[in-house]
């Protein structure tokens, strides 16, 4: 999987994701992140990027131009026309099924904007899918994008120590996941549920969907629908 991440603030991007796992996968080369400036794309000598709206109101907007333009330097480079995804809180609520659909690219573009938002004409002319991460507003998409790229990126083969990890986890299988223990056996007072040291594997898989369920009644029921 190649990420390519069209931001204004590239630091933000290689920063946050070259450490733990993400970071482990990038030095393995199982992924790639790229961080193109969109900056470095403008037409003027400042790296101007943004300007007034029209029609008035608050804030500014990011020019169409230098936008494209920064896609079209990731693009020209790709073997077929990429997937765009456009951070934004007007798009599709992410998911673990959307994750799993992305995963299945060679690579993905994520386009993050700032201000006001960017220019409705670019986004057009390129964003195949306008995705968000919540019912909620930032100061921009970098956020959003490192979040996708981290649950996308625990769904390539490879990525994990463990693959088996990935398959558990919560929401994979619609349901929350059960509840995890470790040693010692006793902490405060708290013990193990004996089940879990019972050594009786198809009990305790057993078990674990039935915590599954129930956790997901408590805390989610709206997944249960």
């Amino acid at each position: 999987m190649r990420y390519h991440v069209l931001t204004l603030f590239p630091e933000m991007i290689l920063q946050g994701l070259h450490t733990s796992i993400i970071g482990r996968a990038v030095q393995r080369g199982v992924i790639s992140i790229e961080a193109v400036n969109i900056r470095d794309h403008a037409d003027n000598a400042y790296g101007k990027v943004d300007d007034y709206p029209y029609g008035g109101g608050a804030g500014m907007v990011m020019q169409a131009e230098p936008v494209f333009r920064a896609y079209e330097a990731v693009a020209a480079r790709l073997p077929k026309k990429p997937r765009v995804l456009h951070m934004t809180p007007q798009g599709r609520v992410f998911t673990q099924q959307m994750a799993a659909e992305f995963a299945q690219e060679e690579d993905l573009i994520f386009l993050c904007g700032h201000y006001e938002g960017i220019d409705e004409r670019v986004l057009e002319e390129i964003v195949t899918d306008h995705v968000s991460i919540g019912d909620y507003v930032l100061t921009g998409g970098e956020l959003p994008a490192m979040v996708m790229i981290d649950a996308i990126s625990r769904l390539i083969p490879g990525a994990l120590n463990n693959q088996e990890s990935a398959q558990y986890d919560s929401f994979q299988d619609g349901l929350l996941e059960y509840p995890q223990y470790s040693r010692p056996q006793e902490w405060r007072g708290r013990q193990v549920p004996d089940i879990l040291l019972s050594g009786h594997h198809a009990n305790v898989e057993k078990w674990r969907h039935e915590q599954s369920l129930l956790r997901t009644q408590q805390r989610r029921p709206d997944l249960l629908k």
